[in-house]
């Protein structure tokens, strides 16, 4: 009797703990399911949270260019009352430079430092950079941008451009006026070798170099501020090349330099005469002072591009400078520059001239072999056109 009666309580005790584990974990199930069915809301709540307080603007679209997320610093960035969810970018913003980005998003992986100013009276500029977001299988999936706004840097370059602009200008009366009397004086001493006269000529010497450094910094303040309009023509390099090389010639001579032209004759592009004379005087004038024997000039071109090559066979450029050429004021030997009476500006200012053609300007060197600057720039239609017209005259 006491046998049958330990065994049903041990029977009631296990069926107890089944019907408890089978409650639990069907709880748990059912949480568990929760969390499949519903992980839209929760990956929205997750981003809401999380760019709420970011100072750049966030957006977030799907695969049919569709706004499925934008956070509160976008909505202000483009005066967003209500939350533009559903929508597409141009039926929210009416932005063409940020629908391109989507739709570039849609063939291209990444978008980086794309800079656009906003149509309205407070020239306020963005820069956007964006990622694609695709499946496993490549498949595109949406995509995320961020917008910076640049409006307060900006201002601080343009009134920052605009007092060099004013006190180069301020300059240029006084430095006259001394190089004026500093050229009387020297008239007036007859006499080369007196102390008088050497102390005139280093003066009037020196003044040359500040001329020189105003009438630089003046021309990249231009360049930079984006106001500098080009008067394009069809121009043949091969003659401007020349002419550069007639401009410079008394220099290769006291230098012993040799100039060669290797430009075909009849190579002609669209572009800005002056703007590519100065571009290349100044490369080939850098190359009779730094470089060794010879300075080359070269071009080709293929069916999307132009290509300057200038070339010298001087000591070459450290790997470390070269990506610093470019700069303002750099130079890989300070001491020789100065010497030389260069003014640190005129390889920025052969990037600037380049860019204003929608080119660009790059330098390959080893030391000890030379350096070889390229200028390079995209053929428009105009030129392609022209080309075509005089292949045909030609045969």
């Amino acid at each position: 009797m006491t046998g049958w009666f330990i065994a049903l309580i041990l029977l009631i005790c296990l069926i107890t703990i089944h019907l408890l584990w089978r409650q639990k974990y069907s709880s748990l199930k059912i949480k568990h399911t929760d969390l499949q069915t519903k992980p839209s809301k929760l990956v929205r709540a997750g981003m809401t949270e999380m760019f709420a307080n970011m100072p750049d603007g966030i957006l977030v679209t799907n695969a049919e260019g569709k706004i499925e997320f934008a956070n509160s610093a976008f909505c202000s960035m483009f005066d967003l009352t209500d939350d533009p969810s559903g929508k597409t970018v141009m039926e929210a913003i009416r932005i063409h430079q940020a629908n391109d980005l989507i739709e570039r998003l849609n063939q291209e992986s990444s978008v980086t430092n794309e800079e656009f100013m906003l149509p309205n009276l407070e020239q306020r500029y963005l820069q956007a950079n964006g990622v694609a977001i695709r499946e496993k299988s490549k498949k595109y999936r949406g995509a995320i941008l961020v917008f910076h706004d640049l409006s307060r840097i900006k201002r601080l370059e343009n009134h920052r451009q605009e007092f060099v602009a004013n006190v180069s200008h301020e300059l240029r009366t006084p430095l006259s006026i001394i190089k004026g009397y500093v050229e009387t004086l020297l008239d007036i001493e007859t006499d080369t070798e007196s102390n008088n006269h050497r102390f005139l000529k280093k003066i009037e010497n020196h003044s040359d170099r500040l001329t020189f450094l105003i009438e630089d910094i003046l021309t990249l303040s231009r360049l930079e501020s984006g106001e500098t309009t080009l008067e394009e023509n069809y121009v043949n390099i091969r003659n401007l090349t020349e002419s550069v090389f007639e401009s410079l010639k008394e220099m290769a001579e006291k230098k012993d330099v040799q100039l060669q032209n290797k430009v075909p004759e009849d190579f002609i592009m669209l572009a800005d005469n002056r703007r590519i004379f100065q571009a290349l005087n100044n490369l080939i004038e850098n190359g009779i002072k730094y470089g060794g024997e010879c300075v080359c000039v070269s071009a080709e071109k293929n069916k999307e591009e132009i290509d300057i090559c200038i070339e010298d066979d001087g000591p070459g450029i450290p790997s470390e400078s070269c990506e610093r050429i470019f700069e303002r004021f750099y130079r890989i030997d300070k001491a020789r520059s100065r010497e030389m009476g260069g003014t640190g500006l005129g390889l920025s200012i052969v990037k600037h001239v380049t860019q204003l053609h929608a080119g660009t300007a790059r330098v390959e060197s080893t030391p000890g072999k030379g350096a070889r600057f390229h200028l390079t720039f995209p053929i428009i239609e105009k030129e392609k056109s022209s080309n075509e017209q005089t292949k045909g005259i030609n045969r």
